[in-house]
């Protein structure tokens, strides 16, 4: 049996040749952090969809009318209603003033703030601004709460910056679905947020929820007959409820 022992050096030869070789096969470790996460409601991107020629013409309308104004309204397709459903509201309440409409139907915070990056307030000097805004970043999957108020708090950075002598009306983002659910109660996480911005100087923030549901907490198809946009009921309880605060902040 003096073979055996030739067998196993051979083998052990064999072997040592063989692991250069499986070594130079092997893919090299990488190094892999944590994913960074980035809040969407923050970074501004352009509209591609539907809305681009409603954003266009918002821009448009700043480009073309710049100047002095009573009060600029600044939000998603709820404001963009002014316009539509809100416009024999809008010619009672404002059709006396200098006013100028920057609503964009299904803007999220992130869109508002490219149109700021665009010039929408470029050359626009209001006396208010009227803020409405979060509605299309909070359903589930979207925008967190933290988010959100993150987003909209980049908006009234960015009015402040850009019009340092405009006094900002914040509203609570509108009550949305028929009943209650859990995307209202992800909004009054907002507001109640929202509501701490308010510093009495510059920044002034109003809660219209409680006016737009019935006393069962759900939403009536009078006023809003989607559960989400007003109706022309809608814009009246609106324009009366902010109308002493706008009469107000007009006359400082």
């Amino acid at each position: 049996m003096k073979f055996i022992p030739a067998i196993l050096a051979a083998a052990a030869i064999i072997s040592s040749l063989q692991l250069p070789a499986t070594a130079q096969t092997q893919a090299p470790a990488v190094a892999t952090g944590p994913e960074v996460h980035r809040n969407s409601a923050i970074i501004p991107v352009p509209r591609d969809d539907w809305a681009v020629e409603r954003q266009k013409l918002v821009l448009e309308r700043a480009r073309k009318a710049p100047g002095n104004y009573d009060i600029e309204f600044i939000g998603d397709s709820i404001t963009e209603g002014w316009e539509g459903a809100g416009k024999n509201v809008w010619n009672e309440f404002y059709g006396q003033r200098k006013v100028i409409n920057m609503g964009v139907g299904g803007d999220r915070t992130q869109h508002v703030l490219w149109r700021f990056q665009q010039g929408q307030l470029d050359g626009i000097k209001a006396k208010v601004a009227v803020v409405m805004i979060g509605t299309n970043n909070s359903p589930n999957g979207i925008n967190t709460e933290a988010e959100i108020l993150e987003g909209v708090t980049a908006i009234l950075k960015q009015i402040r910056t850009r019009q340092p002598d405009t006094k900002i009306l914040l509203l609570g983002i509108f009550p949305s679905g028929r009943e209650f659910n859990a995307q209202r109660g992800k909004i009054l996480q907002v507001n109640q947020a929202l509501a701490r911005l308010d510093d009495g100087q510059h920044i002034f923030h109003l809660d219209l929820g409680s006016r737009l549901i019935e006393n069962d907490g759900s939403i009536s198809p009078a006023i809003m007959p989607d559960a989400l946009h007003p109706n022309e009921a809608g814009y009246k309880i609106w324009a009366n409820a902010t109308e002493p605060k706008l009469k107000e902040l007009l006359a400082r």
